[in-house]
């Protein structure tokens, strides 16, 4: 009997690592490959991070390469990995400005790309070590310096369609996001991104609309690139409010537990979010970042009972602005002072996630460290400051021992 129900086991389990196997081979056979390179157009918001498939490679191949070339054709093409496939980064990992080779990863043949800047723009090739190239993409990514935003609560609309002939420029909006609160009124936005329509556009570049692709796309001649510049990308930003999931909690450990008041008799505070206190010095310029946030998640603050809504501190909204959120989803104070002490709560998604409180202080000495900018910048003030003299003194010290030497000089003596 045993030995009946062992071997039954084994049969099914056998069975079940054929039809595992089975299914992994079948992956890349939906998908052939083209047997003429086309380059699939895809367009982000710079800061944001883009998965690139590689949809189709022959089934000998057990490792992608990722290239990367900034025009078609160019000499200078980056390897975006070893020549086995196995490069991981941690997106916690990638700063803003970071290196492009160090802000991608592998990950089952697909290329990720961590914060990417307009720099990143380009054609990106799955292939191999050989040179053999599968699939491939046009990545535009546009900048958000000259974004616009349009708020709907203010009676504003969005950018007309702009035409230059048979050329049709216009912006194309992704999804509404969750609303950034919840219990109170909150914002939701969408990101708008330029395309425009042209019959005069490079066959070789697939379009998911016929004749459409971004405005940075290398499939746009440089003579109508030239008219869709100063087609800015746009945020459009609405009101909205949705109720409170009972069920939903914050779970984890606390980063550091402050405020904490505590009299005989009485509870001790702990609040509901982890907090993190920090403290400032005064007139110096602060950026706060909310933790697990990315460019296109819903992103809000609020500073203590009172809400940071973007209507009112949306960078650019006003020209002389001392606190602001940018276009990635961060709180940035200017120039300190001692009103800006509270606590910063930071919420994703709908969700309250953390806070943060901040101290201003105008006393008490800080240890100089080379990592502080401000203090770089007095140390290279210092050494140029000492250059010059040095400069001085050698040359007003040449040019008296030459007129030494030859003669030169004028004899002032009466």
């Amino acid at each position: 009997m045993h030995l009946t129900l062992t071997t039954v086991l084994l049969w099914a389990w056998g069975s079940l690592q054929a039809f595992e196997i089975v299914e992994k081979e079948n992956i890349f056979q939906k998908t052939p490959c083209p047997a003429f390179l086309m380059f699939e157009n895809a367009a982000y918001l710079a800061d944001m991070s883009f998965e690139l498939p590689c949809h189709c490679k022959p089934e000998e191949v057990l490792a992608v390469v990722w290239f990367y070339q900034k025009h078609l054709g160019s000499g200078h093409t980056k390897v975006l990995t070893d020549f086995d496939g196995r490069v991981l980064t941690e997106a916690g990992q990638v700063h803003v400005g970071s290196d492009m080779l160090t802000r991608f990863s592998i990950r089952m043949f697909s290329l990720l790309v961590f914060r990417a800047q307009p720099e990143d723009s380009g054609l990106y090739f799955c292939g191999t070590r050989k040179g053999d190239y599968f699939y491939a993409y046009d990545v535009d990514i546009q900048s958000s310096k000259g974004m616009v935003a349009t708020f709907r609560d203010k009676g504003q609309e969005p950018f007309a369609d702009e035409y230059y002939g048979r050329l049709h420029v216009f912006t194309t909006f992704w999804e509404w996001t969750p609303c950034d609160r919840c219990g109170v009124r909150g914002e939701q936005w969408r990101i708008g991104l330029c395309y425009l329509q042209s019959p005069d556009l490079s066959p070789r570049y697939l379009k998911a609309v016929p004749d459409v692709v971004s405005c940075g796309s290398r499939a746009v001649p440089r003579k109508l690139r030239t008219k869709a510049r100063d087609h800015m990308p746009e945020l459009l930003v609405r009101s909205c409010i949705v109720p409170c999931e009972k069920t939903k909690t914050i779970r984890g450990s606390i980063l550091a537990i402050v405020n904490y008041v505590s009299k005989v008799g009485s509870r001790p505070w702990v609040p509901q979010v982890p907090i993190q206190f920090h403290q400032q010095r005064l007139g110096h310029g602060l950026i706060i970042s909310c933790p697990g946030a990315r460019p296109e998640h819903a992103v809000a603050w609020d500073k203590d009972h009172q809400r940071l809504y973007r209507t009112q501190y949306l960078k650019g909204v006003s020209r002389s602005m001392r606190v602001f959120i940018d276009h990635g989803n961060q709180l940035h104070i200017r120039f300190t002072q001692l009103g800006d002490r509270g606590i910063y709560y930071c919420w994703r998604q709908g969700v309250r996630v953390a806070g943060f409180r901040l101290g201003v202080t105008s006393r008490g000495r800080y240890p100089a460290s080379f990592s502080d900018p401000e203090t770089r910048s007095a140390v290279e003030v210092t050494l140029i400051g000492y250059l010059l003299i040095t400069a001085v003194f050698v040359t007003v010290h040449l040019c008296h021992c030459c007129c030494y030497l030859f003669s030169c000089c004028p004899n002032f003596s009466p």
